[in-house]
């Protein structure tokens, strides 16, 4: 089987993040999606072993952002490459929140918090169900495909990623 034929579908490139009990974390992810209208509600898909899968359940809620074409590896790399439990991702960007959840504006071009109706195990990873309390989009850029991350930014995928196929 050729695990590669999946790098052919459309990801995007998002920060997920929640705060609770004085937790704040926030992780890179390509899994998230729209799964319905009405009510209007994302999925999105987070290692079970990352802190923010952690936060994210303590919390029953997360912001979602769009990332922005404008995004550098610096950023890339401070959301995707450290742990939340032991790096403050936060500490670089301006906070802004959204719903009570922080989310970091720069190179982001949308922002949505949702609230957890539903958890669902998939194996490595848990999927959150977001029903949107709140959307915003915060410019014009367009997003950052997972494509042209790896194609023109040279990016890697995390151990973590959902798309992760080893070294």
């Amino acid at each position: 089987m050729d695990l590669t034929a999946l790098f052919k579908m459309s990801y995007g490139l998002y920060v997920v993040s929640a705060e609770e009990g004085g937790d704040r974390a926030a992780c890179l992810i390509n899994t998230a999606t729209q799964v319905t209208a009405e009510p209007p509600r994302v999925a999105v898909t987070v290692n079970k072993d990352n802190f923010t899968a952690e936060v994210i359940m303590r919390a029953s809620a997360f912001a979602l952002t769009a990332v922005d074409m404008t995004a550098d590896m610096p950023y890339l790399g401070n959301f995707g490459f450290r742990s939340s439990e032991t790096y403050n991702k936060f500490e670089k960007y301006q906070v802004a929140e959204i719903e009570g959840i922080p989310y970091v504006s720069e190179h982001a071009c949308a922002v949505f918090a949702c609230k957890v109706v539903e958890t669902v195990d998939v194996g490595t990873h848990l999927m959150f169900i977001g029903e949107l309390k709140a959307a915003e989009i915060l410019n014009a850029e367009e997003p950052l495909t997972y494509a042209y991350y790896h194609s023109t930014l040279k990016g890697k995928t995390p151990k973590n990623a959902s798309s992760y196929q080893g070294e």
